[in-house]
């Protein structure tokens, strides 16, 4: 019988005559003899031996086991993850790039054009559970001011309405800073459509567009609101105790600098669902802004698809990140200025910053990552950026392999740049890129604009977004300055697609929540899980149907009462 699963009849054998030796016995004769048929170990073998028993490894189990075991541990958990990792919006999103198998000519590029998969999630941003209305009465009104660019404001305006529903205060509009850098005194009300802002969020907080008058020995001044510094990503303690107690004392606090001033990491799903509404719904640009956008966006697409890149190859950013070795002497001397004017002073080796993915791309680098994934010159591109710092030597190179480029000035209709100065500008480059086909940043990270994007896009729908991975990326580009270029967009390529272009994914620090804000702000069509339900698409009906619930048992209470 020839089957290898059957278990044949154990044989009747004739005892051995050693079987009545006493089994220790035996067991020590079999020892001395493998002992004797082996060759002697060497002084490093018996070295090794001894630190192996030394870390544990003499509890039952020889050194040969472990491995083997670790072996087959590692190569299952590998398999585990490569079998599974497709959930999540994998590599090249819905339409996953195996990554045990990198086939780079078999990917079509083309699908890029499409958005990610979404695995049956998608955006919401209602209350999944009871949302009362704010109180009629509040403890006091809250100022702020949110300083630094359009989208390190815009996260504040969000941070803002939170800190207001928790302290139940009443909100004053939020100040815009008219800092040094913008030079821009159009405010809130130049940049955003604020009856859209203050009919958005009825539900949530109360917002009154300046500080009401009081009676002072007869005369009507306007409240003065208590001055406060509050501390970085403070908690939501800190507003509900400190905070509230000077509200409380004064009538009113003024919050200032309000930029990143409360934690983004809340363990509230509300509170970061209401951070979504304030952020995706009632935050709309003036129509002016709308309309110019629109016009851009109709005349890029056109012609077929379109990319837009926001290039960040500016002297703030390349100061700030302190990679500066590339730039001519007089160039040099420019950022380090900058630098020691408006940041704090450290010590910075370019070198060292470039091998930690801390440098932003150069123009270059960029359409070398463009045209290694499979990008032709026929590509149109949208360029959000301010001035590029060394000028048309860095353009050069990127221009050569893709012609096609263009900005808000080119594109744009007439006497668009009287239109979009300052933060206006940076509003319609922002609508520019969240309506593009693909998205790609090249500095995330400390660039507010491309947090915003990334995160306004994967709220829009999974449109997507070509993440450029710098760490990994910097050995690539070292090698091919050194002269190493064979193999060299194999290895681009590889980087490239182990990414999640735009797909849902787990939040992971250091990931912004304004980057992504999955899976708070998300539901499931199909969920498995009932705290994924989706709720109905639009979070003003459940806000409403909650509100008019109220309203008709406050009627049936009274009614009561009067029988």
């Amino acid at each position: 019988d020839l089957n290898p699963h059957k278990i044949p009849a154990p044989r009747r054998q004739t005892p051995h005559p050693a079987s009545r030796i006493p089994p220790d016995r035996r067991r020590r004769r079999r020892r001395r003899r493998r002992r004797a048929s082996s060759p002697p170990a060497s002084n490093a073998q018996r070295r090794g031996g001894e630190a192996w028993l030394r870390r544990g490894g003499g509890a039952g189990k020889s050194p040969p086991r472990m491995c083997v075991a670790v072996a087959v541990l590692v190569a299952g958990t590998v398999w585990l993850c490569a079998s599974s990792a497709g959930f999540m919006g994998g590599p090249y999103g819905g339409y996953r790039v195996q990554s045990m198998q990198w086939k780079f000519k078999d990917v079509d590029v083309n699908k890029l054009w499409t958005t990610a998969g979404s695995n049956g999630w998608r955006a919401s941003s209602a209350p999944r559970s009871y949302w009362p209305p704010p109180p009629a009465e509040t403890n006091g009104y809250l100022r702020v001011r949110c300083n630094g660019g359009l989208n390190q404001q815009r996260s504040a305006i969000c941070n803002a309405v939170v800190a207001a529903r928790i302290m139940n205060a009443t909100l004053v509009l939020p100040e815009l800073d008219t800092n040094s850098f913008w030079r821009d005194k159009s405010g809130f009300p130049g940049i955003y459509d604020v009856p859209h802002f203050l009919k958005t969020l009825k539900h949530d907080v109360h917002i009154v567009t300046s500080l009401p008058g009081i009676m002072s020995k007869g005369k009507t001044k306007k409240l003065k609101a208590h001055k406060i510094v509050p501390p970085r990503d403070a908690p939501l303690s800190w507003y509900t105790t400190l905070a509230l107690e000077e509200m409380k004392k004064y009538g009113a606090i003024y919050l200032t600098p309000f930029s990143h001033r409360l934690a983004e990491d809340i363990d509230d799903p509300e509170l970061q669902r209401l951070r979504c509404r304030v952020n995706y719904h009632a935050l709309r640009f003036k129509p002016h802004i709308m309309k110019i956008s629109n016009e851009i966006v109709n005349k890029l697409r056109s012609e077929g698809h379109f990319m837009s890149i926001h290039l960040r190859f500016e002297m703030d950013m390349l100061a700030f990140a302190g990679c500066i070795d590339i730039f001519t002497p007089e160039e040099q001397k420019i950022l380090i200025e900058y630098r020691e004017k408006n940041f704090a002073k450290k010590i910075l080796v370019y070198k060292d910053r470039r091998i930690i993915g801390k440098c932003p791309l150069t123009p270059e680098e960029v359409g070398l990552i463009l045209r290694a994934i499979g990008f032709d010159n026929s590509t149109r591109i949208y360029l959000a950026s301010g001035e590029i710092f060394g000028g048309d030597r860095f353009m050069s190179p990127f221009r050569a392999m893709f012609p096609r480029l263009d900005n808000h000035s080119s594109v744009g209709p007439e006497k668009l740049e009287e239109n979009t100065r300052g933060l206006a500008g940076s509003a319609v480059d922002y609508m520019v890129c969240l309506l593009s086909d693909i998205f790609m940043p090249t500095y995330d990270g400390p660039s507010n604009f491309a947090n915003n994007i990334m995160g306004h896009r994967l709220y829009y729908g999974f449109q997507t977004t070509i993440t450029p991975n710098r760490k990994a990326l910097a050995p690539i580009f070292m090698d091919r300055e050194e002269g190493h270029v064979t193999g060299f967009e194999d290895r681009v390529r590889k980087v490239m697609f182990n990414t999640h272009f735009g797909g849902p994914h787990k939040r992971i620090h250091p990931e912004s929540f304004y980057t992504n804000s999955w899976p708070e702000c998300f539901c499931h069509m199909n969920p498995m899980n009932p705290s994924d339900q989706c709720p109905s698409d639009d979070p003003h009906d459940v806000l409403g149907g909650q509100l008019q619930n109220e309203e008709i048992e406050d009627v049936d209470l009274k009614t009561t009462d009067k029988i």
